[in-house]
C-alpha cells in the first residue's frame, strides 16, 4: 500500500512539475508549393522535387559535356544543357495536362456512379469506398487509398482531404466540398446536385474539346518556332568553322540572348493561344 502511495504522490507531483512548462504548439503545415503542386497533378507519386532537380542538374551535365565536346564551344553547351535542364519539368507539366484533360471526361461518369450509390441507400463514405472497384480505371487508385484511411480509422474530413490531395483536381475539390457540408448539415438533395454537376461537366469537357482542337495550331506554330533556330544551329555546330563563332563571351551573350527571346515570345505565344485554366481554390 505504501509503494502505491509513493507512486501516486510521485506522479503527483510529476504532473504539476510538468505543468509549469509551456506546450509547444504544432506548426501549420504549409502551403504545398508550385513544383509540388506540379507534381501533385502530373499524378506520379513517387516522385519528389529533389529528384526533378537532381535529375535536372544531371541532364544539364550530361549534355553540356556531351556538346562542349562534340563542338569545342563551351557557350553552346552551356545554352544547350540549360535546355536540357528544363526537360524533366517540361514533362511533368505535359503529364499534368495530360492528366487533367483525362480526368476532365471521366469525372461525369465519376459523379454518376456516385449519385447511383447514394441513391441505393449507401452512405457517402461507402458510397465513395465503392468507387474503388466500381468507378473509372483513371480514379480506382486514388479512392482505394481513401477507403484504406477510412477503414484504419481516420475521421472522414480527414481522408477528404487526402483524397483531395492526391487527386490535386478542381473538379475533385469541388465534390469534396460539397460532400463535406452534406456530411455536415445534411441534405437531401444530394442526388440533384451531382446530377447538375455532372451535366455542367459533360458540357465543359465537350466545349473545351472543340476549342483546344482548333486552337491547337497556336500551341504547335509556338513549338516549331522555338525550336527550328536551335535545331539548325545544333546542326551548324558540327563544322568547326560555325562553332568557333561562338567560342567568346560575346558568342555566349548571343546565345543567352536567343534563349530569353524564346522563352519569351514562348510564353506570350502560348498565353494569347491558351484558354482559360480551371484554378483551385477550394
Amino acid at each position: 500500500m505504501s509503494v502505491i502511495l509513493g507512486l501516486a504522490l510521485g506522479a503527483g507531483l510529476l504532473s504539476i512539475w510538468w505543468s509549469f512548462w509551456p506546450r509547444t504548439e504544432k506548426p501549420a503545415p504549409s502551403a504545398p508549393s508550385k513544383a509540388q503542386q506540379l507534381i501533385a497533378r502530373s499524378g506520379i507519386a513517387r516522385i519528389t522535387v529533389p529528384g526533378v532537380v537532381t535529375l535536372s542538374l544531371v541532364l544539364a551535365f550530361v549534355v553540356f559535356i556531351s556538346l562542349t565536346a562534340l563542338t569545342g564551344a563551351v557557350p553552346i553547351g552551356v545554352c544547350f544543357g540549360l535546355f536540357a535542364a528544363a526537360v524533366p519539368w517540361a514533362a511533368l507539366s505535359w503529364q499534368a495536362n495530360r492528366r487533367q484533360t483525362a480526368l476532365r471526361e471521366i469525372w461525369p461518369d465519376a459523379i454518376d456512379n456516385l449519385r447511383s450509390a447514394v441513391r441505393a441507400g449507401l452512405t457517402l463514405p461507402e458510397a465513395l469506398t465503392q468507387l474503388a472497384d466500381r468507378g473509372p480505371v483513371e480514379l480506382r487508385d486514388a479512392f482505394a487509398s481513401f477507403a484504406r484511411d477510412y477503414r484504419s480509422g481516420a475521421r472522414f474530413d480527414d481522408a477528404l482531404n487526402r483524397l483531395k490531395d492526391t487527386l490535386a483536381d478542381p473538379t475533385a475539390d469541388r465534390l469534396i466540398a460539397a460532400l463535406k457540408v452534406t456530411r455536415e448539415v445534411g441534405g437531401a438533395d444530394i442526388g440533384r446536385l451531382l446530377q447538375t454537376l455532372s451535366d455542367f461537366l459533360r458540357d465543359d469537357a465537350r466545349t473545351r474539346a472543340e476549342l483546344e482542337a482548333r486552337q491547337s495550331w497556336t500551341v504547335n506554330g509556338a513549338r516549331l518556332a522555338v525550336v527550328a533556330p536551335w535545331a539548325i544551329l545544333l546542326l551548324l555546330a558540327t563544322q568547326p568553322d560555325a562553332a568557333a563563332a561562338y567560342q567568346s563571351v560575346a558568342g555566349l551573350f548571343v546565345l543567352l540572348g536567343g534563349i530569353a527571346v524564346s522563352v519569351i515570345c514562348y510564353r506570350l505565344m502560348l498565353r494569347i493561344g491558351a484558354l482559360p485554366a480551371e484554378r483551385r481554390v477550394l
